[in-house]
């Protein structure tokens, strides 16, 4: 029976009844992911005006992004196993509503610390969300049609971190900094409808032992491994006793994971998954992705408003031509996906490379179109990678490992964007201060070149002192920006051998 239907899948014989709910599913999931990718990035553009609100200091109105971060970390690995609990149709209902609720409470905030517990609830009920849907069409459709309907797929996926700052950041601009989520709301109502009427069980829900200590050992590691990378540069580092804290637990929990997950009999997350050659350099692929996929999202919005003194506005029309660009590509890739995905994997890493190479050649002058194509080129490279990443890494594995696998698959993911993102901020504030201390050093009061001509301002006067103390900060915060564009450049480029290693299935 299963190979008639294999034949008939194969043929495209298949009724228009079996189509269209494979359409409306494929529909869904994507809407979901969208949902919850808008949120990953968009309470960033309201932080100064939640700062102002709730009555907090810099440091305190991260914590809104930190444990957002952290939470997410923690509940993805159990995705897998949720699924398996609960099954995949209550799972995704569940977790749907009570996203809504807890976007709702954060909205309704009238606290820092009820923005934060709300915050960490929407990260966790959110983080599920994305690679049980991955999981589901990669269960409704054969796989001879997963290049293409992940194609579809992934344009939730990424162009929801596009999408959501653009339209949140206008909406706290017009109104204030709760519609950033309140504007979430009317897309969870769809999205609830949706699975509600499309999102069926394929199996039955299964009574699965949990095995406590690998699950609460891995979720304390990637816990304090995230607050690490965030408070990494604020407290000085390892300078830090806080920081050495969370490294030790980092290190220790992840050691009591690793003992367990080999020596249990129903570990958390098997080892077997790494025996698939595929999907264990799908996950060095997707490491290294999640390193490209947000970095410049995060580090240019700061320095176009610092550097160059654009507003917010033409900001997000310069992340638009990113997600133009990934639109662009995904659109692409529903014909190119014939092709071998080693090769688009390459041509990927080698515009996220370019991308970086073109952003590094920028100086304080930078216009809106030489910044706009670096950004639109990072963008086509991000929809290049991300189809045929997904494909070799789910080609091979087996379907019962699948699950598990989408939940590890998207951790990694995770982790790379945090690490990439404190590396780079890191490196931008470092050299900054390096930068800073050296062109002062030039700074010669006796010469004459000091003199701002046409603009009465001189080296001995309080006014052009104040301006050449404001051009050396912008000067040395753009040799920063320079110094993390060919660290990322060099990443996607250290990429290109992994892909070699990969083995292609007619």
């Amino acid at each position: 029976m299963s190979s008639i239907s294999e034949a008939a899948e194969n043929s495209g014989q298949i009724s228009a009844a079996e189509s269209w709910r494979r359409n409306m599913i494929l529909l869904t999931c994507t809407g979901v992911t969208f949902l919850y990718a808008m949120t990953v990035s968009i309470a960033n553009v309201a932080l100064p005006q939640m700062q102002g609100a709730l009555s907090a200091t810099a440091d305190q109105i991260s914590w809104v992004v930190t444990i957002n971060i952290v939470a997410t970390a923690v509940a993805t690995p159990i995705s897998g196993w949720l699924t398996i609990r609960f099954g995949r149709r209550r799972l995704i209902i569940g977790c749907v509503a009570a996203f809504a609720l807890s976007s709702l409470l954060c909205g309704l905030a009238d606290s820092l610390t009820a923005l934060v517990i709300y915050r960490a609830l929407q990260g966790g009920f959110g983080a599920p969300l994305v690679p049980v849907s991955q999981a589901i069409i990669a269960d409704t459709f054969p796989k001879h049609l997963h290049g293409r309907v992940m194609a579809i797929f992934g344009m939730g996926a990424v162009m929801g971190p596009v999408v959501g700052p653009v339209v949140g950041g206008y909406l706290s601009e017009a109104y204030n900094w709760r519609w950033v989520f309140f504007m979430i709301l009317p897309f969870t109502a769809l999205a609830l409808l949706a699975a509600w009427a499309f999102i069926t069980e394929k199996q039955q829900s299964e009574k699965t032992r949990l095995d406590w200590i690998g699950f609460l050992s891995l979720a304390v590691a990637l816990a304090a491994l995230q607050l690490m990378l965030d408070r990494g540069e604020r407290a000085d580092w390892f300078e830090s006793p806080q920081i050495v804290i969370y490294a030790s637990v980092v290190m220790l929990a992840f050691y009591i994971f690793v003992v367990q997950s080999f020596t249990a009999d129903n570990p958390f997350l098997r080892p077997s998954l790494l025996l698939d050659r595929n999907f264990a350099f799908g996950l060095v692929l997707v490491f290294v992705f999640g390193m490209l996929n947000f970095t410049p999202m995060t580090i240019l919005p700061s320095m176009l408003q610092q550097v160059s003194g654009y507003p917010d506005s033409i900001i997000g029309y310069i992340l638009g031509a990113r997600g133009m660009g990934t639109l662009l590509a995904f659109f692409l890739l529903i014909w190119a996906i014939k092709l071998d995905p080693r090769l688009l994997l390459c041509c990927g890493f080698i515009l996220q490379g370019y991308a970086g190479w073109q952003m590094a050649s920028l100086d304080v002058n930078v216009g809106v179109a030489d910044i706009a194509w670096p950004v639109f080129w990072q963008g086509f490279g991000v929809g290049l990678l991300w189809v045929p990443i997904t494909v070799v890494a789910f080609q091979t594995l087996k379907p019962e490992l699948v699950p598990e696998g989408t939940a590890v698959f998207h951790l990694l993911r995770n982790i790379g964007s945090s690490v990439h993102i404190a590396i780079s901020l890191a490196l931008i504030l470092r050299m900054t201060k390096i930068n800073t201390a050296e062109l002062s050093e030039g700074v010669n009061l006796s010469h004459q070149v000091m003199s701002w001509a046409g603009m009465g301002y001189h080296a001995n006067s309080a006014g052009g002192l104040a301006v050449i103390d404001a051009e050396v900060a912008r000067q040395s915060l753009m040799i920063g920006f320079i110094d993390a564009s060919y660290f990322f450049a060099a990443t996607a480029f250290v990429a290109l051998p992994i892909v070699f290693l990969v083995k292609v299935k007619k």
